[in-house]
């Protein structure tokens, strides 16, 4: 059975670099990645903070991993807080994975951001760690460090 896991990510700054990660192989060996277009996640800003809290508990059901996608600015982003600190209150496995050195549609990296998650929470780099090769190994370890 497939591992269900949610990303978190600063849609705007980076969602070119989650665009490469979601089109690399690995990810297709997981039954649920909410990777949601701007259109949608705009429409759900526009309702209020209680319509987007709704909508990321509901993401987060059923969910073992949460994997925060770590650009530049991601640890200053107050949803990708919520969505740590929901699935840490979860018990959900948890991992950052620094997506910096992936290239952006000008062919450019970017330096590298703050890690947001807490102390013990294990972050890997996506180029320098081999993520299309490891996120699903790295997935499963946590769910396992977990507990699920």
């Amino acid at each position: 059975m497939a591992r269900k896991i949610f990303f978190s990510f600063h849609y705007g700054r980076d969602a070119w670099r989650v665009g490469q990660v979601r089109n690399s192989n690995v990810i297709g060996k997981f039954e649920k990645t909410p990777f949601y277009d701007k259109a949608d996640w705009e429409a759900i800003k526009l309702q209020g903070d209680d319509a987007v809290k709704n909508w990321i508990n509901n993401q987060l059901k059923g969910t073992s991993v949460t994997v925060v996608l770590i650009g530049k600015e991601t640890a200053s982003r107050r949803w990708v807080k919520y969505e740590i600190q929901r699935s840490i209150e979860d018990g959900k496995g948890l991992i950052g994975v620094h997506i910096s050195g992936i290239k952006d549609q000008n062919r450019d990296t970017d330096n590298l951001g703050p890690n947001p998650l807490p102390f013990g929470y294990k972050v890997y780099k996506w180029n320098a760690d081999k993520g299309a090769v490891n996120l699903a190994k790295w997935v499963e370890k946590a769910a396992e460090d977990a507990g699920r």
